[in-house]
């Protein structure tokens, strides 16, 4: 009886050892069977993840996964996509230039708060002597210049009285065709050459003034005509002045000739017209010292200048003389020195945009009888433009209104 026992008790241990052997094996088949639909499906996520941007964040366990995804075999190199180009942001529009007019407008809003608002102000309490009285006042401030604003008063108080002329639009009006009339209709055009050869500006000044800026520019605007253009820098006392203009030169594609600081001017003017004869160009532009008016030996080398150019191109086409604006009726003293030594065809009048006093431009056609050609309207390379009597007086008084 005790041997049975033994017996069965044996046979129920190898049992029990045996179903809990192929229960081990069951459960480590489905294991792997799970398991490697688990890593299919964190690696399905992983790639969605991946696709939706950067992981913010990934934890141990995460690692671990990773370490354990199998690897991808590499793509042969003629199937490889290559990731998709983006199209290039589109470039800013290139600004255009703004009209005539309207950059009038825009950059004479000093010189109208001083002259355009007073005028409604001083007349909208009645055509009488006080009004007058402040008119005088508001264009002498914008530097119309005494005897030009008396004659202007004068006249308007005549025609006040003939045309009934009794609100102040009315006198507005009356003040707008003044000025133009003491702005005259002159022929304020560039001269150019008609026979063979270049065409010769000679451009001088006062050290400051904006020259060599003005002739920078004015290669720019001729350039862009299509006309090739030689730059000469006979302002040989000043260093700086040849390396300024040389920027000009690379700047707007002109050709520079220049010698040695100390140099004579006349030289190298004389020089760089067969530079522009050679290379047939249109126009050669001279810039000269910023010679002070009280200098009379450099007054006299401008003019010795002047002569050789004449003797070897004929008479120049241009002798233009800029002045600051913003220098007001000193503007007009340096005006009258320089023509003492060399005969002035037109002003180039910059910073004009900087001024409250834009009347000098009254001042400067009336007291010298040179027409202003050129005004300059701030400090963009288009922003030297072409003198326009309509448009100023227009940009004198726009947005006025009461």
């Amino acid at each position: 009886m005790l041997e049975f026992l033994d017996t069965v008790s044996t046979t129920s241990i190898v049992v029990a050892i045996l179903a809990i052997l192929l229960a081990a094996v069951l459960v480590g088949a489905n294991r792997r069977r799970s398991g490697g639909t688990e890593t299919a499906e964190r690696r399905d996520d992983r790639e969605a993840t991946a696709s939706e941007g950067p992981l913010a964040s990934t934890d141990v366990e995460d690692l671990e996964d990773l370490e354990t995804l199998p690897e991808v075999p590499d793509t042969p190199a003629d199937l490889v996509e290559e990731p998709p180009v983006e199209e290039p942001a589109e470039a800013p529009p290139v600004e255009e230039v703004l009209p005539l007019g309207e950059r009038f407008r825009r950059r004479l809003s000093k010189t109208r708060n001083v002259l355009g608002a007073s005028v409604l102000d001083l007349f909208g309490r009645g055509v009488d002597d006080d009004a007058w009285e402040g008119l005088e006042e508001a264009l002498i401030t914008a530097d119309v210049g005494v005897t030009a604003t008396m004659e202007i008063v004068e006249e308007l108080k005549r025609r006040s009285r003939e045309e009934g002329a009794v609100t102040a639009e009315a006198v507005l009006e009356l003040l707008k065709e003044e000025l133009r009339n003491a702005l005259g209709s002159a022929d304020r055009s560039l001269a150019r050459a008609t026979d063979a050869g270049p065409t010769v500006w000679l451009v001088t000044g006062v050290n400051g003034t904006g020259k060599t800026t003005s002739i920078g520019k004015l290669a720019a605007i001729e350039q862009r005509e299509d006309r090739t253009v030689v730059l000469a820098a006979a302002d040989t006392f000043r260093a700086a002045a040849a390396e300024q203009l040389g920027i000009w030169a690379q700047r707007t594609g002109a050709h520079l000739v220049r010698k040695d600081e100390g140099a004579d001017p006349a030289s190298v003017a004389y020089e760089a017209y067969d530079a522009a004869t050679g290379r047939d160009a249109d126009l050669l532009i001279v810039d000269t010292a910023g010679r002070l008016q009280n200098k009379r030996e450099l007054m006299d080398e401008l003019g010795k200048v002047k002569r050789v150019m004449e003797k070897q191109a004929g008479p120049l086409e241009e002798t233009l003389l800029v002045l600051d604006a913003t220098t007001g009726q000193n503007g007009i003293s340096q005006a009258q020195a320089f023509l003492e030594a060399v005969e002035v065809t037109g002003i180039v009048l910059t910073k004009l945009d900087g001024s409250a006093r834009g009347g000098i431009v009254v001042a400067v056609q009336r007291e010298l009888g040179i027409p202003v050609k050129l005004v300059g309207l701030g400090e963009d390379i288009d922003d030297l433009a072409p003198f326009d009597p309509e448009l100023f007086v227009e940009g004198l008084f726009a947005d006025v209104a009461r």
